[in-house]
């Protein structure tokens, strides 16, 4: 089939479809015009993030950067469209280890490497496996479940689950249908502090998100470079009323926005530390659609987007649109919208003495003080005015960690040992009672997590890695640059410096067995891996360090 007059035909999963020519890109149709929810947007039109990667004649393909009119007279398949052998043999190894938490990446990664895999590409290889994950964005797992999980499918009789767990916390087997599913999303439910659930659907995109679900005839709302609101039939139709222009990457170095305050005179500080704003990055980014009269949809859906959305205004939003136009609307933010407007971890400039002893300016944020007192009592805090984005403390450890990295070059001075150091371990205790020791080496990440029950351990191993993950590249390359009237200047996904699959170093987990009641381990195990990460460059006096910063 081809084009013909003014509309395009094609089939997708096996149907034959036809839609109007009208400039629109393939996620835009196969979202807006064919109502196909699977293929999810977390970046458009920036095609950076990977979530709407579809096959297109078996070639993987970004839908977002791709307009439709190249597909006409095409094949294109989408995760639900996969055959029941690949859809079976890839959701049961990424549930098998844990390589799917809010699955809002994984049907975009599942059809590349179902695209890779169908021309013969080996993904039992570690260098293969990077290169087709270097086109993606998982914020959740830290990549090494997604590979692990692929090592499984290519060579599902060659790989187990228990060697990848330390012995004391072996899980019980590495087939999903053996795990309790209640006990895992428990588990989750816990690390996320909302409902989560990993099944098969999830891996493949088979559950609603906050801007799922809407009913026929539903108005997408967005808003214009001024700010003002914009609907349409369609999100494309919707961005041509907006003029609105896509954000881009600034040639601007990232620099801290508050200095480090000076010692008192004729001293030095012994520690130091400045840190950027930095950009949580959760994929879906803020949405939820709403009926008149009716509750919004939950802008959380599968996850709790480390809470990043815990205060997010596009439910309060939706409603309001919907009782002034009479109908149902979907409110939709962009990338750059999340960016500009979704909330940061506060930055701050600490110096520090050996005693404790010291002064740390940090961006105005309620809780942050009280938070920094109860770690380093000794210290002067000093709240100050920072143009920028709004700051939270409801992000993942947020102060507390860089409390806890600060009170762990404290206390190795006190020890009387150098901070020049290409190995440290710090041990953590969250204020939930979750207990994380990391060590960080040239070789790899090591962590050893006590947090209660572990109810299901292929679960709770997959959120240690993750949050590992997301500790050592927060510490290691993330930044984001916002000039000095506060205006964000890093709008895309690859700008934000998430370390990658391939830069990410091997993270081995210890799970300790435990009957006491089941608590979070994201906090501890972040804090833990942040601090580590941290001596383990010499504690240098600026984040980030760069993935291989020589000591100080």
């Amino acid at each position: 089939m081809a084009q013909t007059g003014e509309s395009l035909q094609f089939t997708v999963d096996g149907r034959a479809v036809e839609v109007p020519d009208d400039g629109d890109t393939l996620l835009g149709v196969l979202r807006d015009r064919l109502g196909i929810e699977t293929v999810l947007d977390g970046c458009s039109p920036q095609g950076q993030c990977g979530c709407c990667t579809v096959l297109v004649d078996d070639a993987p393909r970004v839908a977002c950067v791709t307009p439709a009119r190249r597909v006409a007279g095409r094949h294109v398949t989408t995760a639900a469209g996969l055959s029941p052998d690949e859809q079976q043999r890839w959701s049961d190894a990424f549930l098998a280890w844990g390589a799917s938490q809010c699955g809002f990446c994984t049907p975009g990664i599942v059809c590349r490497f179902v695209g890779h895999e169908r021309r013969g590409a080996d993904l039992s290889d570690r260098t293969t496996v990077d290169k087709a994950l270097a086109a993606h964005l998982c914020r959740c797992t830290g990549w090494q479940t997604i590979r692990e999980a692929a090592t499984h499918a290519a060579t599902p009789s060659q790989v187990s689950v228990r060697d990848a767990v330390a012995p004391v916390a072996a899980p019980r087997s590495a087939d999903a249908t053996e795990r309790d599913p209640e006990a895992a999303a428990h588990r989750a439910s816990i690390e996320t502090d909302g409902p989560q659930r990993s099944v098969p659907s999830s891996v493949l995109g088979g559950f609603d998100f906050g801007a799922d679900g809407a009913p026929p005839g539903t108005l997408t709302a967005i808003t214009g470079p001024t700010g003002n609101w914009h609907t349409a039939e369609s999100l494309t139709e919707a961005r041509r009323q907006a003029g609105k222009v896509q954000g881009r990457r600034t040639t601007l170095e990232p620099t801290p926005p508050i200095q480090i305050p000076d010692p008192p005179p004729g001293t030095q500080w012994d520690v130091q530390l400045a840190t950027c704003w930095t950009e949580p990055a959760y994929l879906e980014t803020d949405a939820a659609w709403c009926a008149p009269g009716n509750e919004p949809s939950d802008p959380l859906a599968n996850g709790g987007a480390f809470g990043g959305k815990a205060e997010s205004p596009v439910r309060e939003e939706a409603r309001q649109l919907a009782t002034n136009r009479h109908q149902p609307v979907r409110v939709l933010w962009s990338r750059e919208d999340t960016v500009r407007r979704g909330p940061k971890r506060p930055p701050l400039a600490a110096g520090l003495q050996t005693d404790g002893t010291g002064i740390i300016h940090i961006a105005r944020t309620p809780g942050a003080t009280q938070v920094l007192q109860a770690v380093l009592p000794h210290a002067d805090i000093v709240e100050v005015d920072t143009p920028g984005p709004p700051t939270s403390m409801n992000l993942r450890a947020a102060v507390w960690a860089e409390a806890q990295m600060l009170a762990a070059a404290l206390n190795r001075l006190q020890t009387g040992e150098s901070l020049e150091a290409t190995t440290a371990t710090v041990e953590v205790t969250s204020l939930d009672g979750a207990t994380a020791r990391a060590t960080v080496t040239p070789a790899g990440i090591d962590v050893h997590i006590d947090a209660g029950d572990p109810l299901d351990q292929v679960t709770l191993r997959s959120y240690i890695i993750g949050a590992s993950h997301m500790a050592w590249s927060w510490v290691t390359s993330e930044s984001l640059t916002v000039d000095n009237e506060g205006q964000v200047q890093d709008l895309t996904i690859r700008s934000f410096g998430i370390a990658r699959s391939a830069d990410t170093p091997p993270i081995n987990v210890t799970i300790e067995p435990s009957q006491q009641p089941p608590v979070p381990a994201g906090n501890a195990v972040f804090a833990a891996v942040a601090a580590a990460t941290w001596m383990s460059r010499g504690a240098p006096a600026q984040l980030p360090t760069g993935q291989s910063t020589p000591l100080r």
